[in-house]
């Protein structure tokens, strides 16, 4: 009886052995595939959107106005000159000094000089006239200029985010607003 408890217990033995042998690959990959599994195991979920706050930016425009007036002035006007005075005051200051003159020489002195004499008092009476009476017209201009003045503009560049997920409250900036619920990643491993 005893060779037959032996013999039983050998054969176990070598069935253990047997068993292990064939197992402990199964088994290794096994162990393997859940550290894979632990490794890769993320997923998305859903967290609660708790409070959202814009941040502000301040943008400074310089705007350009343009504005036009019309302004008024006066230019002399370029009349037609006439020598007409002039030719009537040598003619009668020649005939002056014509009948001034007492001889056939002076007669002829006298004449030039008293030509001379009338067409500058002519010419002077002429510019005395022009001076005194000088006609302008009157010309409207347009006159335009550029000013700027500054406008500032508030433009939301983001927003400060705080969410809720199984419990906890985590903080984020996000470039656009993420509505009541938020898209998160998350990671499962075991702790040791």
């Amino acid at each position: 009886m005893k060779d037959l408890i032996k013999k039983h217990w050998v054969t176990g033995l070598c069935i253990a052995a047997l068993t292990a042998s064939i197992a402990n690959p199964a088994l290794a990959e096994h162990k393997n595939h859940h550290q894979e599994k632990h490794q890769n195991n993320r997923h998305t979920d859903f967290a609660k959107v708790t409070d959202v706050d814009p941040i502000y930016k301040t943008i400074k425009h310089q705007i350009p106005e343009r504005s036009c007036w019309t302004e008024t002035r006066y230019e002399p006007v370029n009349d037609y000159r006439s020598y007409t005075p002039t030719i009537l005051g040598t003619l009668i200051g020649g005939a002056i000094g014509n009948e001034v003159g007492h001889s056939k020489t002076n007669k002829k002195v006298g004449t030039v000089v008293g030509g001379v004499l009338g067409a500058t008092i002519a010419r002077d009476w002429s510019h005395k006239s022009d001076s005194h009476s000088q006609r302008t017209r009157a010309v409207n201009e347009e006159i335009c200029e550029t000013n700027y003045h500054t406008e500032f503009e508030e433009k939301i560049i983001g927003y400060n985010v705080r969410y809720r997920y199984q419990g906890q409250t985590y903080h984020t900036r996000m470039s656009h607003h993420p509505g009541k619920r938020l898209k998160v990643a998350v990671h499962v491993s075991p702790v040791d």
